[in-house]
């Protein structure tokens, strides 16, 4: 009796970690890529997509981003030991070691990957290169000079496969939609990077707030630009109307708001226009629901 009662403390500690592995306290990490995802499902639905499809798709995405912390942690804690901000991570810190982190991974991207195994062909094929491209992710730093590009087509990924698994194709809308959502990532992943940036200058890390240097600002706010008026464009070629208009514009301002919260470079108030990044993706996509549900 007295080895089970030691054992579940220990347990809860091991399942702490793991919550903090995957950043569960931090959901806005996960609903950067959903919504965009549930943004095209419905544009390739031409409306609801139905609750088997809304629950793989949602589930999915929480389990791959999951997934993808935890290689990402692996992949980074030589790094992530000298930026303050990352210092505690389980990983980094030595709490958790990293073979387990990378069960932990394996077995989060198996349990997305036998959802995916619930929808078609075309989409299965999808999710292994999608697969592929975030696990490349964390490695990139090393060698591009703005791996937030990278991690724009893994974050945007989730488009083409709810193109496929709602209609069985991926037409050039779903690509179009794929390159609007890459600006957008880029955009708030440099906020996110001007946050480190000093840390990284130190420990020789490329991201694209070191990239851009004195135009990341103008940066920002032309890749916040590039989205919207690219989604905003095929949104109106598939004929949504005035909500959509209005999501696209409530966005808008959201990324103005931003612009002028980095403006000074502040890290605490980069990393607050980073955080609330998910309002922007959910205007746009209160707008697409919002039209197809009006007409």
């Amino acid at each position: 009796m007295e080895s089970v009662c030691s054992l579940a403390p220990a347990a809860r500690r091991h399942v702490a970690l793991w919550l903090d592995l995957v950043r569960w306290n931090r959901p806005a990490g996960w609903l950067l890529l959903l919504w965009p995802t549930l943004s095209a499902l419905w544009i390739a639905s031409r409306g609801f997509p139905g609750w088997p499809l809304l629950g793989i798709f949602s589930a999915g995405t929480v389990l791959m981003r999951s997934a993808g912390c935890a290689v990402n942690d692996v992949a980074d804690a030589a790094f992530d030991r000298h930026v303050r901000r990352t210092a505690q991570r389980p990983v980094t810190s030595g709490r958790l070691g990293r073979a387990e982190a990378l069960a932990v991974g394996a077995g989060l991207a198996l349990a997305a990957f036998t959802l995916v195994l619930l929808t078609n062909t075309l989409t299965i094929e999808l999710s292994v290169s999608a697969l592929l491209i975030a696990i490349a992710y964390p490695f990139t730093k090393r060698w591009l000079a703005i791996p937030q590009a990278y991690l724009g087509v893994a974050f945007s990924f989730g488009i083409p496969m709810a193109f496929a698994a709602a209609s069985g194709q991926v037409p050039l809308l779903a690509w179009w939609l794929l390159l609007g959502n890459l600006f957008w990532v880029l955009a708030y992943d440099t906020e996110y990077a001007m946050v480190d940036r000093s840390d990284d200058l130190r420990i020789g890390i490329r991201t694209s707030a070191i990239t851009f240097g004195s135009f990341d600002v103008a940066a920002v706010l032309l890749s916040y630009a590039a989205y919207l008026l690219l989604w905003l464009g095929a949104g109106l070629s598939i004929g949504l109307g005035w909500p959509f208009v209005a999501g696209v514009l409530l966005a808008a301002a959201m990324a103005a708001w931003h612009g002028w919260l980095i403006r000074g470079r502040d890290p605490a108030r980069c990393f607050t226009a980073f955080r609330l990044n998910h309002w922007l993706g959910c205007a746009v996509y209160a707008g697409v629901v919002a039209a197809y549900a009006l007409r």
